[in-house]
């Protein structure tokens, strides 16, 4: 791993400023795939999915073929989906928004109510790898959110991703894939409904055709590549390297961080990253490039760029280390606290904010699966109450329309 001082401004700034590169060549191909399907529907839709896809077969799942699947796997594997969607369950129960009533003054109340969407679509990859773990992930909170109809693209599920659908309570399934997927499912086809949104993680394709579609369909946030910041002054430096590797082998792109005010401890670290690291494969590739060690003047001043960075995941090794850091889409706090149980087993959400936007908001929930909504009930003497602040700024503002609303009202009395 490279290792550079926090005094090297422009090399900080680059790791603060992820933005990637928009490909007008990808956009523009990616356009053309979702304008085709948005006008042609179904023929454009299992054109591109023989092509891209290598569909052969039915583009829809029989939930029996799912649930035979669940019956068909490992057992050890089955216990395994079962309990890590039994951790999201308990985790997602906890993050729904609730529905309130409260009197602001006498005559008037507001109401706060918290309806579930009717349709969400998740997309699953199934590309460099098997995700049958994203699908509990995006399939589980929608249905503890209420949703009636949750249906997933996947373009290759293997046996683990059609068991998890079935563990899931997925509605319904479908072989497809990439951009052609994304906008099936944000127009809608005879074959595939239109959903209210589109969650879930993919490749460069799927997310430029995810941020074209999100004028019409709303998504859950604009995906890169994933990321991990560890702040750390001490500690067990195989397990660190152990970290930073996992999450390199997502994606070649993938940028791996570690903030540190000690030296020596950087240069160990970057020593066993070496000596733990893969021959070839994406997770070398990743290191290689996006590998780095910053050595900070100060653990405040590392605790200062972690919050700028704002990454995907940060690992804290100790308590008073988070309690200090704001921005993050997780955070891991401990040595024990490996990323890659929040990637499976304690039910907290892996589908995180990435490139800064864990500046503004955290992984995915229950509550970016309904809506909230305000009604307001008011009576005459709530009106009667109300009118000289309403006529006063609405004049303020001339809007004398809006005055005269309530004034009507009050010469009726």
């Amino acid at each position: 791993m490279q290792i550079i001082d926090a005094s090297d401004r422009p090399a900080v700034r680059r790791l603060i400023d992820r933005r990637r590169d928009v490909d007008p060549a990808l956009t523009r191909r990616v356009a053309r795939i979702v304008g085709a399907v948005r006008r042609s529907g179904d023929e454009a839709l299992l054109r591109y999915a023989r092509r891209f896809d290598g569909l052969a077969g039915p583009v829809e799942v029989p939930p029996a073929e799912a649930k035979a699947a669940l019956r068909a796997v490992p057992a050890d594997l089955r216990a395994a989906l079962r309990t890590s969607a039994n951790h999201i369950r308990r985790v997602t129960r906890r993050q729904l928004p609730r529905g309130w009533r409260t009197t602001v003054t006498g005559g008037v109340e507001i109401e706060q109510r918290v309806t579930p969407l009717q349709r969400v679509g998740c997309y699953v990859p199934a590309g460099r790898y098997p995700l049958p773990s994203s699908l509990l992930m995006t399939a589980i909170p929608a249905r503890v959110a209420g949703v009636p109809e949750v249906i997933v693209v996947c373009p290759r599920p293997d046996p683990a991703t059609l068991a998890a659908a079935a563990v899931a309570g997925v509605t319904r399934l479908f072989r497809l894939g990439g951009a052609h997927a994304v906008a099936a499912l944000a127009y809608g086809t005879a074959t595939v409904p239109r959903v209210d949104k589109i969650v879930g993680p993919g490749s460069a394709w799927v997310a430029a055709a995810k941020a074209l579609v999100s004028a019409d369909c709303p998504i859950d946030f604009h995906a890169g590549p994933t990321e991990i910041v560890i702040v750390a002054v001490r500690g067990e430096t195989r397990w660190i390297a152990a970290d930073l590797i996992a999450q390199a082998e997502h994606d070649p792109d993938a940028r791996a961080i570690v903030l540190t005010p000690d030296r020596r401890f950087a240069a160990r670290i970057a020593r066993r990253v070496e000596a733990q690291l893969p021959a070839d494969g994406p997770a070398r590739a990743s290191i290689e490039r996006y590998g780095v060690i910053v050595v900070t003047g100060s653990l405040d001043e590392a605790i200062e760029l972690a919050n700028d960075i704002a990454p995907e995941h940060l690992v804290c090794l100790d308590e008073e280390v988070a309690a200090r850091t704001t921005r993050a889409g997780t955070v891991f706090i401990g040595p024990h606290a490996a990323q890659a149980a929040g990637d499976y087993a304690t039910g907290s959400n892996h589908v995180l904010p990435t490139g800064g936007a864990a500046r503004f908001r955290g992984g995915l929930s229950a509550s970016d699966f309904v809506s909230v909504q305000s009604t307001q009930r008011i009576t005459q003497a709530g009106l009667e109450t109300l009118a000289p602040t309403i006529l006063t700024l609405a004049e303020a503002e001339g809007l004398t329309a809006h005055a005269e609303s309530v004034r009507v009202r009050m010469r009726s009395r």
